[in-house]
């Protein structure tokens, strides 16, 4: 009987958290966005208001217009790197697909305002521009700005999907339409690109959902024309009780659920690139020599391009003014002594902050995997789908869903709401987060087999002694990697985090960052601190990769 009542028992307390914390946070949202707020009747006059307003008819068309921008500029640079790498015998290719993922590790607010300095009016590109052709091209000019920030850091989620896409394709498929006639860009525009749609469609679904909900980037560049700083902007200047910030919230919810639909309908429909049984990837032939020269100069423009926000910080973090000049003006390490001894505040928040909702994630993580794909719980499968579903939930919104729901809540022995207790913030990572270290999770719990728990339970050990011993330590590859990658991305978190600080004392690494680029005196040190986040994420992310590939070959050499 105990063991009967355990799954049900760990299933009712994972559903409760995330209903607590997810479920009635955003249906809070969803139910005031929908609400009379006189009469608290049930109405649509507030989206009717929505879009008898001009200025929110304006941030819908321009976050829908920034999104489409974004993909469309995120596609240009990744079909090029893609095609290139898998199409042609082409040097280096791995170094170009490595580089080319570079730009995920740097969140688009980090290097929003490093790359005015670069992309400005008055940045390096234009200054040479203007003396050698006397032209200036607004590059950061209002939306421009947001949409080339966005089409550089995002595009790598096109390149890694597309890119996988193109080596998937059946070989036989392409060699048929050879035999028939069929070359050069016929042969990629009926054939080629076509059965690698899936894989672009993925790709392309997220960078609009990232694009379309993103907080920082046009905050940092004052573009305030936009739905989710319309949403951030209602909400702290008006309060929690303005009923715009929730239809705002509500518009993003819907349209971050569609792009994630359209991207797991393509995922799905990788499948039908190839049936074939010979080996698989398209053929791949050698360059001409100016076919070469040619590809080669393109790439090397694209990752110049996408590499300019890396640039650009680690100029603006050692440089002392840089203001109407190419260059900074000098370079000193002083930005980083003043971090290092003014803001270890942050840093510890950070560090203690990411950390505890890593945790947090991987444990639930375990948890609902092992629910899922080992006990018949009813309903066990919502908890996968709600939980993933957090993905379609926008920072800001997870913040005004937290602030609306808990401000009124008390807590008793610190005696202050639980939406103005830092512990509030680690909630909000850990929901955030939580997808990346369940798919670690559930993905290191299908290479466990069975038959090594039927054999431990055979040999008299219990149910929870067969998890702790047997199970979690077979699952250990993807559970550090689950941890790391909800650790590395948790540290730079800013929309949630920005509607959920109240005293600076509890404010994490990217709220710092946020602050001390609001001015022209702290932007050197914002670089420096953003680097350090940089830094932070990109070891998380090579140590995730690290135990990915480890527990891997751990997997085939047991079954070797």
């Amino acid at each position: 009987m105990v063991r009967v009542r355990t799954p049900y028992l760990i299933a009712s307390t994972l559903a409760f958290f995330l209903l607590v914390f997810l479920v009635i946070p955003v249906g809070e949202v969803i139910y005031v966005a929908f609400q009379d707020s006189s009469t608290g009747a049930l109405t649509l006059i507030n989206f009717v208001d929505f879009f008898k307003t001009s200025l929110f008819r304006e941030s819908f068309v321009n976050s829908f217009y920034v999104a489409g921008m974004s993909v469309l500029f995120a596609s240009l640079i990744a079909m090029p790197l893609a095609y290139f790498t898998t199409r042609f015998n082409f040097g280096g290719s791995i170094i170009i697909q490595t580089l080319g993922i570079v730009p995920l590790i740097m969140p688009p607010f980090v290097g929003a305002v490093a790359m005015q300095l670069l992309f400005g009016s008055n940045g390096s590109a234009n200054l040479l521009l203007d003396q050698w052709f006397g032209i200036n091209i607004p590059f950061m000019e209002g939306l421009n700005g947001v949409i080339l920030v966005e089409s550089i850091h995002y595009f790598p989620f096109i390149l890694i999907n597309l890119s996988a896409a193109l080596n998937n394709i059946d070989r036989s498929m392409e060699e048929a339409a050879q035999n028939l006639g069929s070359s050069g860009m016929r042969l990629f525009r009926r054939i080629v690109l076509p059965l690698a749609m899936p894989g672009y469609l993925a790709g392309a679904s997220l960078v609009f959902l990232k694009a379309f909900d993103d907080l920082g980037t046009p905050l940092l560049l004052n573009v305030n024309n936009m739905l989710a700083t319309q949403a951030y902007l209602r909400i702290s200047s008006i309060g929690i009780s303005d009923p715009m910030g929730y239809v705002i919230s509500v518009i993003l919810v819907l349209f971050s659920l569609f792009s994630l639909w359209v991207s797991m309908l393509a995922s799905k429909g990788k499948d039908y690139s190839g049936g074939g049984k010979g080996s698989s990837g398209l053929l791949k032939r050698d360059m001409r020599g100016w076919e070469k020269a040619g590809a080669y100069a393109l790439i090397v423009f694209l990752l110049i391009l996408v590499l300019s926000p890396h640039i650009s910080l680690l100029l603006l973090s050692f440089g002392t003014i840089w203001s109407y000049s190419v260059l900074p003006d000098a370079f000193t390490t002083a930005h980083y002594v003043e971090v290092i001894s003014t803001t270890r505040e942050y840093i510890t928040n950070t560090l203690l902050y990411a950390g505890i909702a890593a945790s947090f994630d991987v444990f639930i993580g375990i948890a609902i995997s092992y629910v899922v794909l080992r006990t018949q719980v009813i309903g066990r499968r919502w908890l996968d789908y709600i939980a993933t579903g957090a993905l379609a939930v926008p920072g800001v919104v997870l913040g005004i869903g937290y602030l609306r729901t808990f401000n009124d809540f008390n807590v008793p022995v610190i005696g202050k709401p639980l939406a103005s207790w830092w512990v509030i913030i680690v909630i909000a990572l850990t929901i955030r987060r939580l997808p990346y270290a369940l798919r670690a999770c559930t993905a290191a719990l299908h290479q466990v087999s069975n038959t090594l728990e039927e054999a431990a339970e055979n040999l008299g050990a219990g149910k929870t002694a067969t998890v702790r011993k047997i199970v979690v330590p077979l699952m250990a590859g993807g559970i550090v990697a689950g941890f790391v990658t909800s650790f590395a991305t948790a540290t730079v978190e800013l929309s949630a985090t920005l509607m959920l600080v109240t005293a600076e004392s509890d404010a994490p690494l990217a709220y710092g960052i946020y602050v001390f680029m609001q001015s022209a005196a702290g932007r050197g040190p914002g670089a420096a601190l953003g680097l350090i986040a940089v830094v932070v994420v990109a070891l998380g992310s090579y140590l995730a990769h690290h135990f990915i590939e480890r527990n891997k070959r751990l997997q085939v050499t047991s079954t070797g």
